[in-house]
């Protein structure tokens, strides 16, 4: 290859694999990236698959128990004994036998139990899928809960900033007000102290920041190493809708579909199979067992494959097993096999009614933040109104510091009441839209 065109490939080659590492290194993690990584990566989602998998395979293992058994068995024996010559001298021979055979058998009947149990390893396998359908449901909403935490954390960061600003602007003005004589020199300490809480505040409010960053990261199980960044939308975007659906829409949506409520179906469902099994201890029980074999013998004047054929010899059988007395066993059975229909059946009350109950809890959540929210950004336009003329008046000297800072404290505690309100609404309604099985966007 021409020299040229291989350093061409070469550097090719580094800036592509450059550009992707300075890719993936700069990536911006959405909402819906952050959720599709840990439902592939996450390890309760892993387990949960593998014992899916696990359930398969005993659900394949019940299938082909009801198929006959073919095993094919061969001994090769050798003896040697001394025996006695002619010339009463004693010599040691031996001799060698092999035995072969085919044996097949099969349960004709036996209560019902082999098909039971099938059809209990199918409920088996979709409580398993079910399982793993809740894994993925949990993660999916502890990380939207985080990813928003990350958000409100953003946005309070970014209120605390523009307190810093002001007491920066303010000091100054306060100095420059100092100088003509119209503010003493212990305004002018206050509004430091100020800046300084401020800017204390500010610290703060970057290790929330990290700490909540930190948190999705771990819960995405991502290497320490992994430089992860979240993408953080235009505030603007994310509005908090004005209507909720109704909680009976919500309630009867998420009976249809949420995994725990099939589960605690299937249970019940499992349970009534196991009584039939265990009634089927009162039953008889048949089988039908053949074989086939033959063998051969060293010293036989027959060959071989004329043994084999002499000695061919063919069974066929049929057996039948009646219970009558096994100490109550069958009966205990048949007793716990009821108790846990029971337990099963109460099981679903209460799956339903904690269901209900987190429902209900965040409907509630979301209608009060829906409220709040409209509340905090009503009282934020009167309050940033109010603290723009205490300023004004405050800078031609007719208001003093304390006034100010009471001001401006209310009108930064409004701008995080309408921020905390927005994303607790926005976690609830998301979470509503969830339960309902429509997917997490933002």
């Amino acid at each position: 290859m021409d020299r040229k065109i291989l350093l061409f490939v070469i550097i090719t080659t580094l800036i592509c694999f450059y550009n992707d590492s300075y890719s993936q290194e700069n990536k911006k993690w959405t909402l819906r990236e952050c959720i599709d990584y840990a439902l592939s990566n996450n390890v309760s989602v892993k387990s949960a698959e593998i014992s899916v998998k696990s359930t398969l395979e005993d659900l394949q293992q019940a299938k082909a128990s009801m198929l006959p058994s073919l095993s094919l068995s061969s001994s090769q024996n050798f003896s040697a004994q001394k025996q006695e010559n002619t010339d009463e001298s004693f010599v040691t021979k031996g001799s060698y036998s092999g035995s072969y055979a085919l044996n097949t058998s099969v349960t004709l009947y036996n209560g019902g139990k082999l098909s039971l149990n099938r059809q209990q390893q199918e409920i088996a396998l979709k409580m398993n899928e079910l399982t793993l359908n809740t894994q993925k449901n949990n993660i999916e909403i502890s990380v939207t809960q985080a990813y928003l935490n990350i958000l409100y954390a953003n946005e309070s960061l970014k209120t605390t900033q523009k307190s810093v600003e002001l007491s920066e602007i303010q000091v100054k003005r306060t100095k420059e007000l100092l100088e003509v004589g119209s503010k003493s020199s212990v305004d002018v300490a206050q509004m430091e102290a100020q800046l300084s809480s401020d800017k204390y505040q500010l610290t703060l409010a970057e290790n929330t920041l990290a700490q909540a960053i930190l948190t999705l990261k771990q819960l995405l199980e991502i290497d320490s190493s992994h430089d992860f960044q979240p993408f953080f939308p235009d505030p603007e975007t994310l509005e908090v809708p004005n209507k909720l659906p109704e909680l009976s829409k919500v309630y009867e949506t998420t009976l249809e579909g949420w995994p725990e409520i099939k589960n605690s179906q299937f249970q019940i469902e499992s349970a009534k199979i196991e009584e039939k099994i265990a009634y089927s201890g009162f039953l008889p029980s048949i089988n039908a067992n053949a074989s086939i074999g033959t063998g051969n013998i060293s010293g036989s004047n027959y060959s071989f494959y004329n043994q084999l054929d002499n000695k061919l010899n063919e069974n066929v059988g049929l057996s039948v097993s009646i219970p009558i007395f096994n100490k109550r066993a069958t009966k205990t059975a048949v007793n716990k096999a009821q108790y846990q229909i029971r337990q099963a059946e109460l099981n679903s009350i209460s799956v339903r009614k904690s269901l209900l109950s987190a429902i209900e809890s965040l409907y509630q959540d979301a209608s009060s933040a829906q409220s709040r929210y409209k509340a905090a950004a009503e009282n934020l336009k009167y309050t940033e109104l109010s603290y723009t003329q205490v300023l004004e008046q405050y800078n031609q000297g007719m208001k003093n510091i304390v006034e100010l800072l009471s001001g401006r404290q209310a009108y930064l505690s409004a701008i995080q009441e309408k921020s905390q309100a927005k994303y607790q609404a926005l976690l609830s309604l998301k979470l509503l839209q969830f339960y309902m099985n429509q997917p997490i966007n933002l």
